[in-house]
């Protein structure tokens, strides 16, 4: 699989989301659970037909994607292909000096946001990413050699992990989060999520009371053939600041509350780009019974 992973990391990237996209339609014709799965969470947050449609492709897309996004040589920069807007907000918040969180549902392609992120800022003000390492070993050493880049380093999901990202945040320096994934059992709160109640990791919110660090929302927003032609790159990076009333909540003691206000945030990035959510995800899952441990030799910080 990693031979086949470098040579698809090869191929143009407008030939990999073609891939994708019949990928992502295969899964869902093949996958009742999946079809149903995706179908009830993107018409509970008021889609249309046609953005379901838009939904099961862009789903494959992130797939076909990622061998280009993993592999490709640590010193090709994204250059042309990521447009910013609003990097202003990003470098008002790094000024403050109080460490700065990133926050990245899993929309669009949320992988370029902390690559683009990295080599505009990571000179000045590296970025350190919590990612949950894959069970499968080339798998796992894929994702954690891709993701280490310049400017860029990645943090497991562990204790150690945590302790990371902490440090991090207190030199005035910037982490990463998707906080709409269901995380372990007594590290979340339930809050409503369109709708319904949704086990929420508490982890930002606990970021933010710890360190007061600033916050931003990144989401990666990915190009169709017609918009490449007219913009002249792949990807749009979107930066906007949280309000400090919001800093405020998610500071506060309150689990339930301060999640709540991580899922808000979230709807409101998702539904800018509605048909580039994964609404295939499980999100509503009963979360597992694990215990963040110390970090595996070698990925202790």
């Amino acid at each position: 699989m990693a031979r086949l992973f470098s040579l698809l990391s090869r191929w143009p990237l407008g030939l990999l989301h073609a891939l994708g996209a019949g990928l992502g339609w295969l899964s869902y014709l093949l996958s009742p659970t999946y079809r149903r799965r995706l179908q009830a969470h993107a018409r509970a947050a008021g889609l249309s037909h046609a953005q379901v449609r838009q939904a099961v492709a862009h789903a494959g897309r992130m797939v076909g994607e990622l061998p280009w996004m993993w592999g490709r040589p640590r010193d090709e920069a994204l250059g042309h292909r990521v447009q910013w807007r609003h990097p202003e907000v990003v470098e008002a918040a790094l000024a403050e000096g109080r460490g700065l969180l990133l926050l990245t549902p899993h929309l669009g392609c949320f992988e370029v946001t902390a690559q683009a992120y990295a080599e505009r800022f990571g000179a000045v003000k590296p970025i350190t990413a919590l990612y949950r390492p894959a069970k499968q070993a080339w798998l796992a050493e894929m994702m954690k050699d891709s993701r280490n880049r310049p400017g860029m380093q990645t943090s497991p999901a562990t204790l150690a992990g945590v302790r990371q990202m902490l440090r991090a945040l207190k030199k005035g320096e910037t982490v990463g989060l998707l906080p709409d994934q269901v995380p372990p059992e007594g590290m979340g709160a339930w809050a409503p999520f369109f709708s319904r109640s949704a086990y929420t990791m508490t982890m930002a919110a606990k970021l933010v009371a710890q360190t007061r660090c600033a916050v931003v929302l990144l989401r990666g927003e990915r190009l169709d053939a017609a918009q490449r032609r007219s913009l002249g790159c792949d990807y749009v990076v979107h930066a906007e600041r949280v309000a400090p009333e919001v800093e405020a909540v998610l500071a506060g003691s309150d689990a339930a509350e301060s999640a709540a206000a991580v899922n808000r945030l979230m709807e409101h990035q998702i539904m800018q780009a509605p048909e580039q959510y994964l609404w295939g995800y499980n999100r509503y899952k009963t979360p597992r019974a694990e215990i963040l441990t110390s970090a595996p030799a070698g990925d202790a910080a």
